[in-house]
């Protein structure tokens, strides 16, 4: 029998730690201060950083004994987190990323959303906030339709079942039931273990009221590496998940070999300029909309920051190769 879900319910916060000595303490904070009245556990499953986040992490552990650090020798996001759901207790699981930070009262409203929809993951906004202008430029792409398509995850929406959620507050039972993250997924492992959820009855729940602060990433060349992964295995996903695939994630990379087919063309007719000229004309409009909405001069790097995301992905999903075999 399945132990009812109150605000008492002890939870285990777990966080993949990979190079995050710019943010981690002040992501650590965020979740010791949280006003849950359940105890509370974390898990920091620590990969081979580069920085100084493991000496950071020890330090926290030394101050509070509710930490726990547990090695997490590949790096992968997925080995980190199936790591630390092994290493952690409690029934329900709140997942956290090192460069995120949740808002005072967040595990107070996911346990609460959990115990009253009978759902088995919720979630809510992945909140992009930036610090530097370029960062802040971001942001704005990052919570527009523009720059992301419809995700309600990231432009916000009705509270209600969802695909997928940020992040995620879990009953331990169903993911372990599912043999929890697949390790052979990269990047979009949230996506793929939500669908699995999904597929053996669970709910997952959107509920905008769990605002997650993000932190983006500082420079072009780390943008487009991050979108060029996300495009990548969103692809493997549908490949090893048919039929997960719809209008929303074909129209980057059909937009992006229109435009290569159209500038390559153009010597024969003018006319195949008209999709490269359609793209600029979406982006200049969705740029300037999104300028005249935040009235900020880091805005005028949105032209090239939508023109990074989308493009990445785009290629990303084009030259994906197979890599996955066989579902778990």
């Amino acid at each position: 029998m399945t132990t009812p879900i109150t605000n008492l319910t002890p939870v285990s916060v777990i966080l993949p730690v990979l190079n995050e000595g710019r943010y981690l303490e002040v992501t650590v904070g965020a979740i010791t201060s949280q006003n849950h009245d359940g105890p509370l556990e974390i898990v920091l499953a620590l990969g081979p950083s580069r920085d100084n986040t493991n000496q950071i992490a020890e330090k926290l552990a030394e101050k509070d004994l509710r930490i726990i650090l547990v090695d997490n020798p590949t790096g992968k996001t997925a080995d980190a987190l199936n790591r630390a759901i092994t290493a952690s207790k409690y029934p329900v699981i709140v997942r956290v990323d090192g460069h995120s930070i949740l808002p005072n009262g967040y595990i107070r409203e996911a346990v609460a959303t959990l115990a009253r929809t009978g759902a088995v993951n919720v979630g809510g906004i992945m909140a992009a906030r930036g610090e530097t202008l370029f960062e802040c430029a971001v942001a704005v792409a990052m919570r527009s339709k523009f720059g992301v398509g419809d995700a309600s995850f990231h432009v916000g929406g009705v509270e209600g079942p969802a695909d997928t959620v940020y992040l995620g507050v879990f009953l331990r039972s169903a993911v372990t039931a599912i043999n929890s993250f697949d390790p052979r997924f990269i990047r979009a492992q949230d996506w793929e273990l939500n669908y699995r959820l999904r597929e053996r009855g669970g709910l997952v729940y959107f509920n905008p009221r769990l605002e997650v602060t993000y932190r983006p990433r500082p420079n072009i060349r780390a943008l487009a590496k991050q979108y060029f992964e996300y495009g990548r295995w969103r692809r493997e996903v549908a490949r090893s998940h048919k039929g997960t695939i719809n209008a929303r994630y074909l129209a980057p990379p059909i937009t992006l070999l229109g435009t290569l087919v159209g500038l390559i063309s153009a010597p024969i007719s003018p006319l195949f300029l008209a999709l490269p000229t359609m793209y600029l004309l979406f982006n200049l409009l969705g740029s300037f909309s999104l300028l005249l909405r935040n009235r900020s001069w880091e805005m005028m790097l949105l032209p090239l920051i939508l023109a990074t995301m989308h493009f990445s992905w785009a290629w990303g999903f084009i030259t994906s190769t197979k890599r996955v075999t066989a579902n778990q």
